[in-house]
C-alpha cells in the first residue's frame, strides 16, 4: 500500500456523510467537522427551520432533509426517502437523541420508549437502510458512527431510559462491527462527556452545587467543546482509522474515570 500523507489520510473529500441531529449542539459541530474535512454533508432533523439554520452555517453545498427517528414505523420508507433525495451515503452518523430527566419510580415504560425509540430502534432501522446501499452489488462500504454517552460507564440519577439507550448503542456498535467489517462497513462511536452546549447549560445554571459536582469528576478539569467530538468523528470516518472498528472513544476530558 502506498504511503498516504497526513491530509490524504484525513480527508473525506468525494464522500457523503448524513448526521442526524445535525441541526443544532454536537451535531451541528460533526456536520462542520466533516464539511470541513471536505465531505459533502446532508443534515437530517425533525425541524425545518433549525435545519435551514444550520446548512447556511455550514456550508453552501450542505443539504438537509426532514426526518423524525421517533416514529420508527415510518422509518424504512422515510430512509428510502432520504437516499433517493440525497443519493449514496459514504458516512453515517448517529446523532439525533432525546432524554427525559424523571425518577424511576414515577416514570413508566412509555417514557423509557420514548427515548429507546430514538436512539436506538430509528437509528437501527435508518442504519439497515444506508448498509444494505453501502454493501449492495457495486457499493463501496462505509463508515457507521454513533453517538454514545459517558453515562453508558457511569451511573447517574433520574434519566434511566438514556442510560439504557446509550448503554444498548455499545452492543449495536461491536454486534454490527462483527458483522459488516467483512463487507467494508466499519461501525464505530463517540462517547461525549460533559460538553458545552444550550443544553448542558441548561441542566446547570443556577445549579453551583451540580456544576462543582461534575468539575471534581474531570481530570483535565474544563468542559468539552462540541468541535470535540465533531473532530473525532471526523477521524473515525477517515482512512486515518482504516483498520479501527467496533470501538467507542470516549472524549470526556477523563471523566469517566476521574476521582
Amino acid at each position: 500500500m502506498t504511503f498516504m500523507t497526513m491530509q490524504q489520510a484525513h480527508s473525506l473529500e468525494g464522500q457523503t456523510a448524513l448526521v442526524t441531529g445535525g441541526g443544532s449542539g454536537i451535531g451541528l459541530a460533526i456536520a462542520k467537522c466533516l464539511a470541513a474535512s471536505g465531505a459533502r454533508v446532508i443534515i437530517a432533523g425533525r425541524r425545518r427551520e433549525v435545519l435551514d439554520a444550520a446548512a447556511d452555517q455550514i456550508g453552501a453545498e450542505t443539504g438537509s432533509h426532514v426526518l423524525d427517528l421517533a416514529d420508527v414505523d415510518a422509518m424504512p420508507a422515510a430512509a428510502q426517502e432520504l437516499l433517493a433525495a440525497h443519493g449514496a451515503i459514504d458516512i453515517l452518523v448517529n446523532n439525533a437523541g432525546n432524554t427525559l430527566k424523571k425518577p424511576f419510580l414515577d416514570s413508566d415504560m412509555d417514557d423509557f420508549d420514548g427515548v429507546f425509540d430514538v436512539h436506538v430502534r430509528g437509528a437501527l432501522e435508518l442504519t439497515r437502510a444506508v448498509v444494505r446501499q453501502q454493501t449492495a452489488e457495486g457499493g463501496r462500504g462505509g463508515s457507521v458512527i454513533f453517538t454514545s454517552s459517558m453515562t453508558a460507564y457511569i451511573g447517574q440519577p433520574n434519566v434511566l431510559g438514556y442510560t439504557v439507550s446509550k448503554t444498548a448503542i455499545s452492543g449495536v456498535i461491536r454486534g454490527l462491527a462483527a458483522e459488516l467489517s467483512a463487507q467494508g462497513v466499519r461501525v464505530n462511536g463517540v462517547a461525549p462527556g460533559w460538553i458545552d452546549t444550550d443544553l448542558y447549560r441548561k441542566a446547570t445554571d443556577g445549579d453551583l452545587p451540580r456544576q462543582q459536582k461534575i468539575m471534581s469528576r474531570i481530570p483535565m478539569n474544563t468542559l468539552g467543546q462540541p468541535e470535540d467530538i465533531g473532530w473525532a468523528c471526523a477521524f473515525l470516518a477517515s482512512r486515518a482509522a482504516r483498520y479501527v472498528t467496533g470501538q467507542t472513544i470516549l472524549v470526556d476530558g477523563g471523566g469517566a474515570t476521574g476521582f
